[in-house]
């Protein structure tokens, strides 16, 4: 470093002089910044003063070299903004604005923060289909209708707000590839899967009667579902009626059973989705139905024709009532029309007839007259000139 601060002294000296802008010899008026061109005792030394000297800054020789550490020592992570020297935004010096007062606006700031925070756990806007349970310092206290309505800040006070109204539903069982397997009340098994339709019908129940209501609402289905279906027949779970009677019957028990809880849930609906045999037994299920089936198809028959028979005794039974009734009116009419009809009957499906009576001839050829009566008659015509 020595070399080259003699090269930059006579580089200095050789372009401006004794007037170097550096500064040098008798005529810089002891600045105390100057080269290391004389090593006298009590003389000071000539030569510019060194740019990258410090001012003050001097060594032995009355100046010190540049080190590049000085030069990049107000910089960097290790410089002013971090070390204190500089009074950056980011750096230990960065203070917040000042009131016009000469105070901070600090605490302002933190006061109107927390009463942000206050004022948004105290004001609650709650839909018109829902309702809200406040609860003090971890204690229930009261319900909060729909509208705008106001609690104690938090901690003090929580809100809980829930949708009263809406249709929430459960599926039993929850996988539909599952089998949920019921006994009837014929000591058979079908398997069902059904819905359940319910909402809140008090928040305060539901919410600090019961631990679980979903799984309350679960559990009691089953049981109802269970009990409706062990008092039914099995052809009556898969008819359309006998499925609507057990949904009205689950629905009940189901609500008595709730609001023996007083879990806060209200029943809208049970919805049998599926009742089928087990899967185990569906071929045999099958041929006993086409069985049942085939069988209903006789006993229908042979009930129709009994109703068909009946039915013709009953007219040919009132039509005798009504020739009885003529009858009892003139006898001797009655009795020769009758037998006349009935001759006519007879008669008409016969080919011959014998009447024993001495002015008739015994034998009439009545189809041969009826034969020749029903050919066509044919003409013949001569030829023409004779």
């Amino acid at each position: 470093m020595r070399i080259f601060d003699g090269f930059g002294q006579r580089i200095s000296l050789a372009m401006a002089g004794k007037k170097s802008p550096w500064g040098g010899g008798s005529d810089d008026g002891g600045t105390g910044d100057t080269s290391g061109g004389s090593q006298g005792g009590g003389d000071k030394p000539k030569g510019p003063r060194n740019p990258w000297l410090p001012p003050g800054g001097t060594s032995d020789d009355g100046r010190r070299a540049p080190n590049i550490e000085d030069i990049f020592k107000s910089r960097g992570p290790e410089g002013p903004r971090r070390s204190g020297g500089g009074g950056g935004p980011g750096g230990p010096n960065f203070r917040f604005p000042q009131r016009p007062g000469g105070k901070s606006w600090f605490p302002l700031a933190v006061v109107a923060i927390v009463g942000v925070g206050l004022l948004a756990t105290s004001v609650h806007l709650v839909a018109p289909q829902e309702e809200g349970v406040v609860k003090t310092l971890g204690n229930y206290t009261r319900k909060m209708e729909p509208g705008l309505n106001f609690s104690a800040p938090f901690p003090i006070e929580t809100v809980d707000v829930e949708d009263v109204e809406g249709v929430r539903s459960v599926r039993i069982p929850g996988n539909n590839n599952q089998a949920k397997l019921i006994l009837t009340g014929d000591q058979n098994l079908v398997d069902l899967s059904y819905i359940v339709r319910w909402n809140i019908k008090d928040l305060a129940n539901y919410k600090f009667r019961v631990v679980d209501p979903i799984e309350t609402v679960n559990e009691a289905a089953e049981a109802a579902m269970r009990a409706a279906v062990a008092e039914t027949q099995l052809d009556e779970t898969f008819s359309g009626q006998g499925r609507a009677a057990i949904e009205m019957d689950v629905r009940e028990r189901m609500q008595r059973t709730l609001d023996g809880y007083q879990a806060g849930v209200r029943v809208l609906g049970v919805e049998i989705e599926k009742a089928d045999p087990p899967a185990q037994v569906v071929d045999a299920f099958r041929d006993v139905q086409v069985a049942e089936q085939n069988a209903d198809a006789a006993r229908n028959q042979a009930q129709g024709y009994a109703q068909q028979v009946l039915a013709q005794a009953e007219g040919e039974a009132e039509a005798f009532d009504k020739v009885y009734a003529q009858y009892r009116l003139a006898p001797e009419v009655t009795r020769q029309r009758l037998y006349y009809e009935t001759m006519e009957r007879v008669l008409s499906q016969t080919d011959k007839t014998i009447v024993e009576t001495d002015n008739v001839t015994p034998y009439l050829p009545l189809p041969e007259i009826r034969r020749r009566s029903q050919q066509p008659v044919t003409t013949v015509t001569a030829p023409e000139g004779q």
